[in-house]
């Protein structure tokens, strides 16, 4: 999938103290230094996808837009869901996409709003057809060092109705149009295990997300269809300046010394996704750097 040659991990991305930078949330991909990789120039495709339908949720940016490039350049055509501000970063996806050959839907979404669930459904069934993958993957987090008095019933609400409500309204409506061999796959995290407390909103909702992926993927297994989880470690994206306060050294604390690059995290996605990952369902693969987790 990526280039054969065999590489030093602690050696292949750069690695912190990076300059200090703050962007507006939800963050922007160029004026980030380094610059993320989402696989632009290293991942190679070997048809492990070939005609699947695929939705994949925050696909504009960071880790879905390793995922869609991955995915594309497997053989899948993807729907893309986007926030109005983040028009200009799908538009960056979409062309990756269809460099690959393959068919890009960009749909701005707010997975908040059932509603809107409900027709980004709607609209990849009338697209594609079928749902054969989807990716849950957008988020929201919001660093607050000052404790949980510091987080408003405001963010609380947001990060819930992001992280859990849109993923729940988008597999219940799903469902019916996934056949059997088709699978979910949810971006859960490292904070799922080991919650830094400034996240902590967030954090509980990556645990949710453990419990729910284990859950329904035994509700769905008589059905054919799979459901798994990635677990991501620190990863370089448009989040982390958007949303904490010091990215410097921001991965420095992985085993590896480093936060992986967002095309670090596409094969995970990939692989569970193929039909190589045929009895593995119900399982959360761990992306973390070196960092143990149950």
């Amino acid at each position: 999938m990526t280039s054969g040659e065999q590489q030093d991990p602690n050696q292949l991305h750069p690695r912190p103290d990076f300059p200090q930078q703050d962007q507006a949330h939800p963050g922007w991909t160029g004026p980030m230094d380094p610059p993320p990789d989402h696989g632009e120039e290293s991942y190679r495709g070997s048809g492990l996808l070939d005609g699947r339908k695929t939705v994949i949720t925050g696909g504009d940016s960071g880790i879905g837009r390793a995922v869609a490039l991955a995915f594309a350049r497997e053989g899948a055509d993807v729907l893309l869901t986007h926030l109005p501000e983040e028009e200009h970063e799908a538009r960056a996806t979409v062309r990756l996409v269809e460099q690959a050959g393959r068919k890009a839907v960009p749909v701005l979404c707010d997975i908040r709003d059932e509603k809107q669930c409900r027709s980004l459904i709607e609209r990849a069934v009338s697209e594609f057809g079928r749902i054969d993958v989807l990716v849950n993957n957008a988020a929201y987090q919001m660093s607050q060092p000052d404790g949980i008095s510091a987080i408003s019933t405001e963010q609380f609400d947001r990060v819930m109705r992001t992280n859990l409500y849109g993923m729940f309204w988008l597999c219940k409506t799903a469902l019916p149009h996934i056949p059997a061999g088709g699978s979910i796959i949810n971006t859960t995290s490292v904070q799922a295990y080991k919650p830094s407390p400034h996240l902590l909103d967030y954090a509980m909702t990556k645990g949710a997300i453990v419990t729910f992926t284990q859950g329904l993927a035994q509700m769905l297994a008589s059905d054919g269809i799979r459901v798994n989880a990635v677990a991501p470690g620190p990863v370089w994206t448009p989040l982390i300046p958007a949303t904490l306060p010091d990215t410097a050294e921001f991965g420095k604390q992985s085993p590896l010394g480093r936060p992986a690059q967002p095309a670090e995290m596409a094969p995970a996605y990939v692989f569970l996704a193929s039909a190589n990952a045929s009895f593995i369902t119900g399982e959360i693969m761990n992306a973390t750097g070196g960092t143990p987790l149950p």
